[in-house]
């Protein structure tokens, strides 16, 4: 599947998705100042639901006064309405959402947000599981990236900045060259911090050990995958992860509103516990997806049915 769609939101109308363009100069296409966020959308008995649409919003606003813009040209409430309208318009049950705050200006082409304008645009398309439905039990392999992830002085890691995403890029495209799946990058002083576009943990003894989120993004799937494995009675520690623990792990997994939750099952050659899905990270996966399908008392509080 593309991309394709019948509508796209931008800045209040509704065009056609080939009407939906932006022009050459756009400052946001050279220098990648834009903030976005990716959301899902999921088919329930009730109807098509976005998972946390509001949290996913509120981030959008975040990344973009991370990025220096302190207002837009929309309230939160008006862009979570414009979303389950575009959802609505192109008459989808199930599809990923990507809103856009990107720069643009007839007058500044420089380094400086002073005397630009923000828009803001909302595109919706069909899309299963981005590594494939296989991998939800088999895995995925991983490596440890040669590159190294952003440091936050650097480069804002709270905000989902598009600039940001040429790292990603530089170490996907490697990881895949060289045959894997995903890349796993490291932060700056060394210790594992997440993926290309995932955060990661890894289980050991029962217990659920991630990094902490000072140089990652605060993943909004993360949070959820955090509660619901308390729900579930196991018990979870924030802490440094160096490159080995990995190796030595009885699971892995990665989570993100793409990916949503899939084990890792090899890293650098070493296969991962017992090669497959291990019983913690399928046990979380079974009630992650009651949540999406609104068959969790969770659900409730995270579902945002878009009629």
């Amino acid at each position: 599947m593309g991309f394709e769609s019948e509508y796209i939101w931008m800045n209040g109308e509704m065009l056609p998705y080939k009407e939906a363009t932006v022009h050459f100069m756009t400052p946001a296409l050279h220098y990648g100042a834009a903030v976005f966020e990716g959301i899902r959308c999921y088919d329930t008995e009730q109807g098509p639901a976005v998972f946390r649409l509001k949290e996913h919003i509120a981030r959008l606003f975040d990344s973009a006064k991370v990025l220096g813009y302190e207002k837009l040209p929309y309230s939160e409430q008006e862009i979570i309405d414009a979303t389950k309208q575009t959802v609505a318009k192109n008459k989808f049950k199930e599809c990923y959402i990507r809103p856009l705050v990107y720069m643009t200006s007839q007058t500044n082409f420089g380094l400086c947000l002073e005397g630009s304008e923000p828009h803001i645009g909302i595109s919706a398309w069909e899309w299963g599981a981005m590594l494939g439905e296989d991998t939800l039990e088999k895995g995925i392999r991983a490596n440890i990236s040669s590159f190294t992830r952003h440091h936050p002085n650097v480069a804002m890691t709270k905000a989902k900045v598009a600039g940001n995403y040429a790292n990603s890029i530089l170490a996907k495209t490697e990881s895949v060259r060289l045959g894997f799946d995903e890349a796993i990058m490291l932060d700056p002083q060394g210790y594992v911090a997440e993926c290309t576009g995932e955060n990661l943990f890894l289980v050991r003894d029962g217990k659920l050990f991630t990094p902490y989120t000072a140089t990652v993004l605060e993943g909004i799937t993360r949070d959820a995958i955090v509660k619901i494995a308390q729900d579930l009675g196991y018990e979870i520690k924030e802490q440094p992860i160096a490159r080995d623990q990995l190796y030595i792990a009885d699971e892995v997994f990665m989570c993100g509103t793409a990916a949503e939750c899939v084990p890792v099952t090899e890293i650098d050659f070493r296969s991962i516990g017992s090669g497959t899905a291990g019983p913690v990270t399928r046990d979380i996966q079974s009630a992650f997806g009651k949540v999406l399908r609104g068959n969790h008392p969770r659900s409730a509080g995270w579902l945002d049915y878009v009629y």
